[in-house]
């Protein structure tokens, strides 16, 4: 019985979970992932399975082979609950011998059973197997072994008798030779015997995963039933000849190599001893599990073309982004921060060393355990500026840590950034500026430069899980979108998978802005305001209404415009002599788009013009008389 193509397919597009279900198994979830609890090592996704333990998976087909023992044409049927429709497209063999006759079948296989399992200490799961298939069972009239050969169709074409109580084999009148005792395996290997007996006893010897591959006899040493077998079997790619250890089956090798096509590779497996049987009746001798006396790999391999590496997205394993702060800084890849001299840029990068390490985390950014950062700068003194900075913003100092440049300046490409990350076991670091670090010989204007070393430096980041984060100044151009803003070449932002954006607003010269310019691994994050006054020092403020461009042209962005709006937002709903809670006028100015923090600077600019007073928890507004 086989199947068509479509059959397949559909075969294989099986969900697993849903097909295992219906089988009674159990699961236990794992992210998007399913584990199977009868292998918990295994774990299901769709129509795709993975061994974690064995590295290695596959699909629905091989599934149902690997763990439920069946044959590939019994998992399709399994899978899909249909009955073949279809025969391989193979040259049709002649009609099998009118005289052929299969011996009659005894009522049970016992006899024959003992033979094999006693006398030829065969185990019985193999032998089992062959039992249950049809292909060995017990003749009738002398309790002989017969070995059943059939072809593609399933046909029995030949038959081989055994004695099980005296030496005695012989082939049924009308066989095929060219049809002969065997096992039709999906994989790309043939294993060839001589006799029936001695296929079954290399099964027994090395079983693991025995039924993708397949396995001939030849009644002897001739070709028809190895011929006509690669003939039939466009999937096999290597034969390994397994005849005796004698020199007629040397010979055998020898011309039976010749007569192969050259299409295939072509090795032998001498038995540690005379045949399979022997080995396997004295495998209590050999300790150390070595049953051949040697291999000979490559007694003829085919031409082959140079290949190109391809990697199946199949086999990519999904992973989930790790973020230092989302979205805006992911652990393991870079991202650049860039903004004009003296707007806030080293600021946030010192904030954000000690946020790591003082478990004082930024806005929106969760809570990590303290780790070790590495802080360069090419550009401030560590004693007269970073550390005091540090200080000031109760960094632990233990954990903020410098690669020494006395004797060897840094660039982007060394490799002692890697081995600095591994070394201290860092988790973020910062290069501050990037211009400082591209190296002297390298044109920042020329992506044929730039590329190469932004790969390195990204490869760094993937493999060590570290974060990388660049500061960088903006060139001088004057308005003009803010992806061209950046000091060199385009590619040095087309590189990071984020890019933030830090300025000034110029109604409040105080205020710095964070934009989230650009992100490939998250949707943009909402733009962050802090606050560098003299005397207070830094704040948070919030969320910050602007855009990248509006802030590099120096417009003040919609902040202006919306400050302006809940300032007569405000004069209205307290007209007419009302008093109104601040609650009250925040969910108005919410309504009309307004965020509460633009009520709050619209109050400030109204405070001549208004009166606050408190009543319980609450404050009231109302305008001045």
């Amino acid at each position: 019985m086989y199947f068509t193509q479509d059959q397949i397919d559909r075969a294989n597009q099986t969900d697993l979970v849903s097909f295992l279900q219906s089988q009674g198994e159990q699961f236990t979830r794992a992210g998007q992932e399913y584990r199977w609890k009868r292998h918990d090592s295994l774990t299901l996704r769709e129509n795709k399975w993975y061994r974690h333990s064995q590295s290695r998976g596959g699909n629905p087909i091989d599934f149902v082979m690997e763990f439920y023992g069946r044959s590939f044409t019994e998992a399709v049927q399994m899978l899909t609950g249909e009955q073949g429709a279809g025969k391989l497209e193979q040259t049709s063999p002649p009609s099998p011998a009118p005289d052929f006759r299969l011996p009659t079948r005894n009522n049970d296989n016992c006899t024959a059973r003992n033979y094999l399992t006693a006398a030829r200490r065969i185990d019985e799961d193999v032998t089992g197997f062959f039992f249950d298939s049809g292909d060995i069972y017990e003749e009738a009239s002398h309790c002989n072994a017969v070995f059943v050969g059939r072809d593609l169709d399933g046909i029995p074409r030949y038959a081989h008798q055994r004695g099980t109580a005296e030496r005695f084999c012989l082939d049924v009148k009308g066989s095929d030779k060219a049809f002969n005792f065997c096992y039709r395996g999906e994989g790309e290997r043939l294993f060839v015997f001589e006799a029936p007996i001695d296929l079954l006893s290399f099964l027994c010897l090395f079983k693991r995963d025995w039924k993708r591959q397949s396995y001939l006899s030849l009644g002897g040493v001739g070709e028809r039933a190895l011929l006509r077998f690669l003939s039939d079997s466009p999937n096999i790619k290597t034969v390994y000849l397994c005849l005796d250890s004698d020199r007629a089956g040397s010979e055998a090798c020898i011309r039976l190599n010749a007569l192969i096509p050259d299409t295939y590779a072509v090795n032998r497996l001498v038995p540690l001893f005379k045949d399979w049987n022997e080995v396997l009746q004295r495998r209590e001798e050999v300790t150390d599990g070595k049953y051949l006396r040697e291999a000979v790999y490559g007694l003829r391999q085919p031409p082959q073309e140079e290949t190109v590496e391809i990697i199946r997205m199949s086999d990519v394993d999904t992973q989930t982004v790790e973020w230092l702060w989302e979205p805006y800084i992911p652990f393991g890849k870079v991202t650049i921060v860039q903004g004009n001299p003296g707007e806030g840029k080293t600021t946030l990068a010192l904030r954000l060393c000690a946020a790591c390490t003082n478990r004082r985390p930024f806005p929106l950014m969760p809570e990590h355990e303290p780790f070790n950062v590495i802080y360069q700068t090419a550009e401030d003194g560590l004693g007269d500026t970073v550390k005091p900075r540090l200080m000031e913003a109760d960094a632990d100092l233990d954990r903020v840590l410098v690669i020494d440049e006395g004797k060897q300046g840094l660039s982007l490409s060394d490799e002692r950034i890697e081995k600095a990350i591994r070394q201290t076991g860092a988790r973020l670091i910062i290069l501050d500026p990037i211009q400082a670090y591209v190296g002297e010989k390298t044109d920042m204007n020329k992506a044929n430069e730039v590329r190469p070393i932004f790969r390195r430096l990204a490869d760094v980041a993937e493999r060590t899980g570290c974060a990388v984060v660049l500061i960088g100044h903006l060139n001088k151009a004057a308005g003009g979108q803010s992806a061209y803003r950046g000091l060199g070449s385009i590619d040095f932002r087309a590189a990071a998978r984020s890019v933030l954006l830090i300025g000034r607003v110029k109604r409040e010269p105080n205020v710095r802005v964070i934009i989230h310019d650009k992100s490939s691994l998250a949707p943009e994050g909402k733009p962050m305001a802090f606050c560098l006054d003299p005397e207070t020092g830094f704040e948070w403020i919030g969320e910050y209404d602007i855009t990248a461009d509006e802030l590099l042209s120096g417009a003040g962005g919609n902040t202006a415009t919306k400050t302006e709006q809940a300032e007569k937002l405000i004069l209205d709903l307290l007209a007419d002599g009302k008093e109104l809670a601040s609650d009250e006028i925040e969910k108005a100015a919410a309504e009309a788009g307004i965020s509460a923090r633009t009520v709050r600077a619209a109050k400030r600019n109204l405070d001549g013009r208004i009166t606050s007073r408190r009543i319980g928890a609450s404050w009231y507004h109302a305008l001045k008389k």
